[in-house]
């Protein structure tokens, strides 16, 4: 039995809003990533040691990630209290910086022993800087929106109205198609 047309209606709706979504977390980690990125290369150009490099370059870009999700990204989700939502943003990207250095850890410290080549910074850059940021980011923009940036309870424009169901909370209102 196809959909009804309000239900399709208000699927489409979710939908163009999750990839808005998507899209603006991507905008704002991109800026991130790349800050990382440079932080990154110049410490180890200066000597630092690999992981603790890694650490101090996710430290900065993620300061600079929760300014832009906050008052970007889900703008619109609940701020009752910015202390918490700065902790819970830290507490949880500490786990996508622990993806991250494990990606890391396990090419440079592990495969690195049996196969050299693993130990160079371009190795470096491809386990830390490009999987292990792409499992922490899964990881992060699951844990940003369920934790951290709550929706609020307002539903999305016209689809309670249209389906008569409540409104589905797995897309943010802050997300719909008129930003």
């Amino acid at each position: 039995m196809p959909p009804k047309p309000a239900q399709s209606s208000g699927l489409r709706a979710r939908l163009r809003a999750l990839v808005h979504e998507v899209g603006k977390f991507g905008t704002v980690g991109g800026i991130a990533f790349a800050i990382d990125l440079m932080i990154f290369n110049v410490l180890l150009r200066n000597g630092a040691e690999t992981l603790t490099a890694k650490t101090v370059s996710t430290i900065i870009a993620t300061t600079i990630a929760f300014l832009g999700n906050r008052f970007w990204t889900w703008r619109d989700g609940r701020h009752t209290n910015m202390a918490r939502q700065y902790t819970m943003f830290f507490v949880l990207n500490a786990i996508g910086l622990g993806i991250a250095l494990t990606c890391l850890a396990i090419s440079h410290y592990g495969l690195g022993q049996i196969w050299p080549a693993l130990r160079s910074p371009v190795a470096d850059n491809i386990a830390g800087q490009f999987v292990g940021t792409a499992m922490g980011t899964m990881f992060r923009f699951w844990s940003y929106r369920r934790f951290v940036f709550r929706a609020t309870d307002a539903p999305v424009p016209g689809e309670a109205a249209e389906t008569g169901e409540p409104p589905d909370r797995s897309v943010t209102p802050s997300s719909s198609s008129t930003r």
